[in-house]
């Protein structure tokens, strides 16, 4: 194959490279706070449940921008929507190289949440348009490029803490790099992808303005049926299980393992180092079925995370380091194939305003699971909180093992 194919077959994949990183600098500035909750704590005397507070603010709003990101790019285009996501997230980011008050930290949060919120349902339907015979592979990769980014900010936030440029040093200095690249990212995207795109369409949302009511009714008889009721429960309770765990588990190690703030950070890192299994799991269901799948992996991370629990006591780095591996290997396997039998579930014709209707309730439902476990924590300790967390993963897997009984017709491929 010549050199000139070669580079012509790379530049085809630009729309993925930089869709992904950006998703990738989306998650990693998300990442990247929990890490900080120490240092938080120290700088500016706030508790747990006021920066659990402050997370899940964070996060409820990028669960808020799910489903007006998609009407956006209906109307406005999806590049001008990524763009626009990107440019807000990276503005943010690089107000927290200033030092200033806890109010200011916490406004940067909600609107790093608004922009990088912008990003996953509209990238989806991107990528399925510019790569329509690769879309699966596309969207595994997006996905995985993203949660690597859990493996990145830990790493960043103890490599980064001595280092200084001019007077921005330590945790501040991560988030003025971050901006500046973000800004990098974005003008690159908006010049590259455009060229794939020259003909998106920008008048979707316009022929549904008259149809709103309608729409709306449709999307809520989602939930008349008990299968996609039933799922929506198990989901929202899988969300609230790891985005509770993700928040707070560097926290959790110092506090009841007696770990320092590196070795948490280091084993945090081990829960996000496996989502390539994703990669797996998204294919293999198509052999052995979703549901099986779904109960499999669900039932893989209710059995690690109740063993981490049970075992904090022993103070055995290793060991605390394999279980989360273990709640890591289950909860990614988990993603592909939720986002597959939803994609069944939901009628074509809803499909992706459906999407964005349920993806902005299931996050948000998870969102507040940091302000839940933060606030927990402060009464009942860290242990008692993540007792909490089990018990939700273990009631996901409850429902998945009902699902998997009573609904085989529906456990199909697309």
């Amino acid at each position: 194959m010549s050199v000139r194919r070669i580079a012509g077959r790379v530049a085809g994949y630009d729309a993925l490279v930089l869709t992904a990183a950006i998703w990738f600098l989306a998650k990693f500035l998300r990442y990247a706070f929990p890490p900080l909750f120490d240092a938080f704590g120290t700088s500016y005397g706030v508790s747990d449940a006021v920066l659990g507070t402050a997370f899940s603010g964070l996060m409820l709003v990028y669960a808020t921008m799910q489903f007006p990101s998609g009407v956006f790019a209906d109307r406005l285009g999806s590049i001008v929507v990524i763009t626009a996501g990107a440019l807000v997230a990276a503005a943010a980011a690089i107000t927290l190289a200033v030092d200033a008050p806890f109010f200011v930290l916490v406004g940067a949060m909600l609107v790093i949440g608004a922009g990088t919120g912008a990003h996953k349902t509209v990238a989806v339907r991107l990528l399925a348009r510019v790569y329509p015979a690769r879309t699966v592979r596309a969207l595994g990769i997006l996905d995985t490029v993203g949660a690597l980014s859990g493996v990145v900010a830990p790493a960043a936030v103890v490599g980064i803490a001595s280092l200084a440029v001019g007077p921005v040093a330590g945790w501040r200095l991560l988030f003025l790099i971050a901006g500046v690249v973000g800004f990098g990212l974005a003008a690159t995207f908006a010049i590259r992808v455009s060229r794939r795109l020259p003909d998106e369409p920008t008048d979707g949302g316009a022929s549904q303005r008259g149809r709103g009511g309608s729409a709306i009714t449709q999307y809520a008889s989602l939930f008349r049926d008990w299968r996609f009721s039933t799922f929506a429960l198990l989901t929202i309770l899988f969300s609230f299980t790891y985005n509770g765990l993700v928040a707070f588990a560097p926290r959790y190690l110092t506090v009841e393992a007696g770990f320092s703030t590196a070795t948490a950070s280091l084993l945090y890192s081990g829960l996000f180092l496996v989502s390539l299994v994703q990669l797996v799991t998204g294919n293999l269901s198509d052999r052995v079925g979703r549901l099986p799948l779904i109960v499999g992996t669900l039932g893989l991370a209710a059995v690690g995370l109740v063993a981490f629990v049970s075992l904090t006591g022993t103070g055995e780095p290793i060991l605390l380091g394999g279980l989360l591996i273990v709640v890591g290997v289950g909860s990614h396997g988990f993603r592909p194939v939720r986002g597959a039998y939803l994609m069944t579930a939901i009628p074509d014709e809803v499909a992706g305003g459906g999407l964005g209707v349920v993806r902005t309730l299931l996050m948000g439902a998870g969102a507040i699971a940091p302000a839940v476990v933060g606030s927990l924590s402060e009464t009942a300790g860290f242990r008692a909180a993540f007792w909490l967390l089990a018990m939700t993963i273990i009631g996901a897997t409850v429902l998945g093992c009902l699902l998997w009984l009573f609904d085989r017709d529906t456990d199909r491929g697309d």
